[in-house]
């Protein structure tokens, strides 16, 4: 409870003292789950929705709309937003940590549009990364296994003085294929190789910079072919502490990626300019101010090599403006209330306003929370410039239309919540939420017509409950995990028709349970096990069964050395989790040095 988060209010603050949904995983639970990238370790947060599609896609959200286009959960790495403007989601095959260098995960379900703006509709993620001062040493793991089938990392961390640390790394991994339902291989299996660094430089007792960077290339099998991508990252930082309770930073980064979709089809580049600014001061004994600001340019390419589809243009840019302000007031000694509002201002919907309101009673070892929030999914390129075909014969209409008029998808959140620490040995959160959703996607007919457009013709409520706790059963022994419950109910507009069916396929229950158990000479054992309910049968996807699984991890630690075998899906031999295809059992063997 006394860890630190800055999702939240974006400056530090106990756990346990945030208003709002929030889940940390610490980067030591991530490695006893066995997990071997970025999705597998976000399935430790009980109040997300994770899903693979095949062997190298995985879709995420929160709160729901889970689809292969889903676009209402916003992802950084280290404060660098990693969504893509193509379709407002998140290439989640494209992002890849050394898990080892993973500090935490902050995970906020609920909007977070006040404070990040576009995307952060049902929820934020941050992946943060140690320090460099926190990864000195060698650092070296090798593992073998069946669907993982190799997967090596290095890392070596140093200092020059007294106050400059860095870290170089470098890490490749071969994953194999999923299974067709009637058990053939599916031809989708896939590599990558990525390296970086991060340096950091504490100047002086006020003043912090830190310059970090990544690379990575590799290729997909897609439909039979090879699918290629790559793709660079920069990023730079700095904060100044004026004093306690003042303070700035300034960051700046660049991002580039490029994937082919199927080579024969077509591809995206997308390159990304960024920098953001904020400050903290105190107003009195009993306000402290947040404001600041950013730019975004995105620069898209995206190049279709048929005519059959397009997105058109096929060059564009995409300059994104934003500034919020956020105020918090002590009413009390227990009472806090944080007003704050986002604008920004994008090339397709214009200006968008997401204000927020939220209440805090705050007791020694128990908060008790509300808010009530607006968050705007703004539009993307696959909502407005997608067109099929691309170029009709002349005289005829494109089947697919843009959508010329498409505006901001809107969302008015309603959120309560209660966490406290029972004990010294544990700790409890419970969360819940009613949703409005307004001006949401479809694809209608225009009247008279046989051409679709997109459109803004749907609309719905979703609500639930979302629990999550800790018990430090014994020394040795902790249990965390958590249950959701979930509801939606979309329909068209009046005057509209659509099916929303299309806009997601949510599980109504799931629990998660992880097991961390330190045994005697030396041995650990590790469980994590998980139940997703069913996904009804959709015009967009077939109906998945619910299923339940459990990863198992165990290890033997020689001194600086560590031996383990993970097994990953052991309760069934293979089984769904999005769409027909099959994932199977496996397992690997992992040797890991720390010098």
């Amino acid at each position: 409870m006394n860890i630190e988060v800055s999702l939240v209010s974006r400056t530090p603050q106990k756990l346990s003292q945030a208003a709002s949904a929030v889940q940390v995983i610490t980067g030591e639970a991530i490695r006893r789950s066995g997990a071997t990238n970025l999705p597998e370790a976000l399935r430790l947060v009980t109040n997300l929705q994770v899903a693979q599609l095949n062997s190298s896609g995985w879709i995420i959200s929160s709160r729901g709309f889970n689809t292969i286009f889903a676009n209402k959960l916003l992802v950084m790495i280290d404060g660098r937003s990693v969504y893509t403007p193509f379709f407002g989601g998140v290439l989640w095959e494209l992002q890849n940590v050394l898990l080892e260098d993973i500090e935490k995960i902050e995970v906020v379900s609920g909007p977070g549009g006040t404070l990040w703006g576009a995307n952060a509709v049902n929820g934020v993620i941050n992946i943060i990364t140690k320090s460099a001062a926190g990864t000195q040493g060698l650092y070296a793991s090798a593992s073998v296994g069946t669907f993982v089938k190799d997967n090596v990392g290095l890392r070596y961390g140093g200092k020059i003085g007294d106050k400059l640390t860095y870290r170089v790394y470098g890490q490749r991994f071969d994953r194999d294929y999923t299974f067709m339902p009637d058990g053939t291989a599916n031809s989708d299996a896939w590599n990558m190789t990525q390296g970086g660094f991060r340096a950091d430089w504490n100047a002086s007792a006020t003043d912090n910079y830190t310059l970090q960077g990544d690379w990575h290339g590799g290729i997909r099998k897609t439909a039979g072919e090879n699918s290629n991508f790559n793709g660079q990252n920069i990023l730079g930082r700095w904060q100044h502490a004026f004093s306690q309770t003042s303070d700035l930073s300034l960051q700046l980064y660049f991002d580039r990626y490029y994937r082919d979709d199927v080579p024969s089809a077509g591809s995206d580049e997308l390159k990304t300019y960024d920098i953001d600014f904020q400050h903290r001061f105190a107003l009195g004994t009993k306000q402290t101010i947040l404001w600041g600001g950013g730019y975004r340019l995105a620069s898209d390419d995206a190049y279709f090599r048929s005519d059959a589809v397009g997105i058109l243009p096929r060059f564009k840019k995409l300059p994104l403006y934003t500034a919020f302000i956020q105020d918090e007031i002590k009413l009390g000694s227990q009472t806090r209330l944080t007003l704050g509002t986002k604008l920004q201002h994008n090339v397709y919907s214009g200006w968008e306003i997401q204000p927020s309101v939220r209440l805090a009673w705050i007791r020694e070892s128990s908060t008790l929370w509300g808010a009530v929030s607006r968050a705007a999914r703004t539009p993307t390129r696959l909502d407005v410039d997608y067109f099929l075909p691309a170029y009709p014969v002349p005289g005829d209409k494109p089947s697919v239309a843009g959508g010329p008029n498409f505006d901001s998808e809107k969302l008015l959140a309603h959120e309560v919540g209660y966490r406290i620490q029972p004990t010294t040995l544990s700790s409890l959160s419970l969360a819940g939420f009613y949703n409005i959703y307004r001006n949401v996607y479809s694809v209608e007919a225009l009247p008279g017509t046989l051409t679709y457009q997109i459109q803004n013709g749907s609309e719905g409520e979703s609500w639930g409950i979302e629990f999550a706790g800790n018990y430090q059963l014994l020394p040795q022994w902790r249990l965390r995990g958590g249950y959701t419950y979930f509801m939606k109910e979309l329909r068209a507009k009046p005057g509209h028709n659509f099916d929303p069916a299309y806009l997601g396929n949510d599980a109504k229950n799931q629990v998660l349970l992880q097991s961390i158990l330190d045994l005697s000479n030396n041995w650990q054992l590790d469980v994590v096990s998980r139940y997703l309910d069913y996904l009804p049968q959709t015009i967009a996807t077939t109906r998945v069964p619910a299923y339940f699984t459990f990863d198992t991890r165990l290890a033997y630690n020689i001194k600086q050395v560590e031996l383990a075998v993970v097994g990953q899906n052991l309760w069934k031999d293979r089984h769904a989790e999005f769409g027909p295809l099959l994932f199977p059992r496996s397992v690997y063997f992992k040797i890991t040095g720390r010098f």
